[in-house]
């Protein structure tokens, strides 16, 4: 840890000591590194740690800088290509779903239309019998409503003759026969009609 500081911050053990070299050396008071006598040592030194610094960042930090940077690219792909697999599998089953969905609509519009067509067909089987029940009611109906109004006509009838008998023999003097009188009756009763 402590060789890093001294790395990043520029100053390496080398450095500090000849830089201590030249201090104790140079009485003359300005500043060493404006004194052109010891550019060829600073030139030196510089070249010497700029080397050992490419030495150690090549060496130690860029290998594994890299090999982050490919560990994160390869996670990176890997997870696109498990996301494009499991896109791909949701559109198939999406597509399945709406395949399954589709067919379980058409069998339940054929199964809706069958239901309509026996429903129909039913209604058509109970309407005829009803049909037949009440055609057959309605004949005997009528044949009940005709034998009724004979029988109400031929009472009507031999009233309307008694009646009639009745009335002449309290009008007139004449005595007339009940046949002659339900003659006249019907003969009057064909003419209403």
């Amino acid at each position: 840890m402590v060789k890093r500081i001294w790395f990043y911050s520029g100053i390496t053990p080398l450095s500090l000591i000849t830089q201590g070299a030249l201090a104790a050396g140079d009485s003359s008071g300005g500043l060493p590194q404006l004194d052109i006598t010891t550019w060829p040592s600073q030139l030196f030194w510089l070249v010497v740690t700029f080397v050992i610094g490419y030495i150690l960042i090549s060496s130690l930090v860029a290998p594994s800088i890299s090999s982050v940077l490919e560990n994160r690219s390869t996670k990176i792909s890997d997870d696109l290509e498990t996301a494009k697999k499991a896109q791909d599998n949701a559109k198939e089953v999406y597509t399945s779903y709406e395949k399954s969905l589709s067919e379980a609509r058409s069998q339940a519009a054929i199964a809706a239309a069958k239901a309509i067509e026996e429903a129909k067909a039913e209604t058509a089987s109970r309407d005829a019998a009803i049909n037949k029940k009440l055609a057959t009611s309605a004949k005997k109906a009528e044949a009940r409503l005709s034998e009724m109004r004979d029988e109400a006509l031929s009472s009507l009838e031999d009233l309307a003759t008694e009646t009639s008998q009745k009335i002449i023999a309290e009008l007139t003097p004449v005595k007339v026969t009940k046949a002659v009188v339900k003659k006249y009756v019907a003969a009057h009763a064909k003419l209403q009609s």
